[in-house]
């Protein structure tokens, strides 16, 4: 008897040779029935499998499959996609007018229970033209990919049980910092950019301690952290914004508006994390309901 996997698989793999899907994403861990998904490669069909970070894909699976990796917290299936989807774009994975299949379920569950066919370009926020051509050109894919895995993970554990609310403004730091103000002294200032790289794993603890002080992260596009502690002088045309966002969220529209930054806010009050650019909000990522 086949398996509920199996079963998905086999219909998802006849929706996308239906829709020519360019790629076909998993976002469930289900890696003991993917063998059926070979075959796709084989008609160009990219197969990419999203794992949490620092999890390996078994060898018969590298064979024909690509590794996304997103944060390892608690996250809703849509919140996965938003994230796989967006870090995709980065990493060149899509690309606008890709057609994806996404295979998705409840991890606790272990089985997938839902398609999806999504449109780059049409769909969500972050699938908008601008974000795909304007991201790639201003950060440098790693850095997006660890500023967005700290900031849902800070999002979802906050600091010592208490929640946190901050900003990293990432990208065209020398911009951001003309259009910014110290509110306390830089507690960077003294260290090589070795030392201060968000893709430093040592730095890690360092910024969630830092990230209870008020103000925003400023951060180099290559993943130099310039400053903590940054209030953000620009204002957008809160018109174009979605009622209901708080002083970060309107804070972070202003400087994406004005500079060639990406701004990522996490929320106090919700545990969500937005991302801007060009003074629009791209993708919300919602905190799980505990």
């Amino acid at each position: 008897m086949k398996t509920i996997n199996k079963i998905m698989i086999e219909h998802a793999i006849k929706i996308a040779r239906a829709v020519k899907a360019n790629a076909f994403l998993v976002c469930i861990d289900i890696s003991k029935d993917l063998a059926g998904l070979a075959e796709e490669k084989k008609k160009n069909t990219e197969i990419i499998i999203v794992t949490p970070e620092k999890t390996e894909l078994p060898e018969d699976i590298q064979i024909f499959a690509r590794k996304l990796d997103v944060p390892n917290i608690n996250l809703t299936r849509l919140g996965k996609i938003k994230i796989a989807i967006a870090k995709g774009i980065v990493l060149g994975f899509f690309k606008k007018g890709d057609k994806i299949v996404c295979l998705s379920g409840v991890p606790r569950f272990g089985y997938a229970d839902s398609i999806f066919v999504i449109d780059v370009g049409k769909e969500f926020e972050i699938l908008t033209s601008d974000f795909i051509s304007d991201i790639l050109e201003d950060v440098q894919p790693e850095v997006f990919n660890a500023v967005m895995n700290l900031s849902c993970e800070l999002a979802a554990q906050g600091r010592e049980y208490r929640k946190v609310g901050t900003i990293f403004v990432l990208g065209d730091d020398e911009r951001v910092m003309q259009l910014s103000q110290q509110m306390i002294i830089n507690p960077f200032l003294g260290y090589t950019q070795e030392q201060l790289n968000i893709l430093n794993p040592e730095l890690e603890e360092t910024i969630k301690e830092f990230s209870a002080i008020d103000g925003a992260f400023i951060i180099k596009s290559n993943g130099v952290l310039v400053t903590a502690g940054r209030h953000l002088n620009a204002a957008p045309d809160i018109r174009d914004l979605p009622s209901g966002l708080g002083s970060r969220h309107i804070a972070a529209a202003g400087i994406t508006n004005i500079t060639k930054s990406v701004a990522f806010v996490i929320s106090e009050s919700s545990g969500n994390v937005s991302v801007f650019k060009n003074g629009k909000l791209f993708v919300t990522i919602e905190k799980p309901i505990d």
